[in-house]
């Protein structure tokens, strides 16, 4: 029932709007209503044709935002490229003012050194020089030692003096009794050597280190050879 309801009403509808249809022609006229479809169908190009234009603006649009939004994207990257260079940069400075500074240090340092070598050279110029003029005081003295001690004085390698007694041993005068004597480092006398050994010679070596007095320590090792030989 329900069914054949429904149908009657769509019949009745259509039976309407045909009745509608009729009435309307017959008011307005054909021709009206060909006008109205005209201008129906003149709206609905102008519509589509306005459509179709604001949907190609649409898309330029959007275009433009994806171009406008990659060039965002460039110059967010370049300023981050930018960012870590000036960083790169400022650490480079940084090695290099560190660099600088360690330059100085180490130019100071160097500087340093110089004088500090230029001043040894100067102390061991000079103690050369003493040494050299202390052993040839000696071997001035040399005449008068050979002829009161019957010494004989030989200068031998390192800037050494040999002194060489004989005339000691009253059985064999030749029999020769020796000591080689240095200028160190310090400037002090130093025995290097001794023939026959004397347990005295440090003893003498002190003594003439505090006293300066070379002859008295000279005379004193012959008199301890002399004193040897007797035994």
């Amino acid at each position: 029932m329900s069914n054949i309801k429904t149908e009657d009403e769509i019949a009745l509808f259509e039976r309407e709007i045909k009745e509608f249809w009729t009435k309307f022609k017959s008011i307005y006229g054909s021709e009206q209503i060909n006008q109205t479809l005209a201008l129906r169908d003149s709206c609905k190009d102008s519509i589509k044709a306005l459509s179709e234009k604001w949907s190609k603006k649409l898309k330029e649009e959007d275009l433009m935002i994806d171009k406008i939004q990659e060039y965002s994207d460039e110059i967010l990257q370049q300023s981050k490229r930018i960012s870590e260079n000036q960083e790169h940069l400022t650490k480079i400075k940084s090695n290099l003012n560190h660099e600088e500074e360690q330059k100085k240090d180490l130019t100071g340092s160097i500087q340093e050194l110089k004088e500090e070598l230029m001043k040894k050279k100067e102390i061991i110029s000079s103690k050369n020089k003493a040494t050299k003029e202390r052993v040839e005081r000696l071997c001035k003295s040399k005449a008068l030692f050979e002829e009161r001690l019957g010494l004989e004085i030989r200068r031998i390698h390192n800037e050494q003096l040999q002194f060489i007694f004989r005339h000691i041993d009253h059985k064999d005068p030749e029999k020769p009794y020796v000591f080689t004597l240095s200028i160190n480092e310090q400037g002090d006398y130093e025995v290097t050597s001794c023939s026959p050994p004397l347990d005295c010679i440090a003893e003498f070596q002190l003594k003439v280190r505090e006293t300066n007095n070379f002859s008295a320590f000279v005379a004193n090792i012959r008199k301890a050879f002399t004193a040897l030989s007797y035994k």
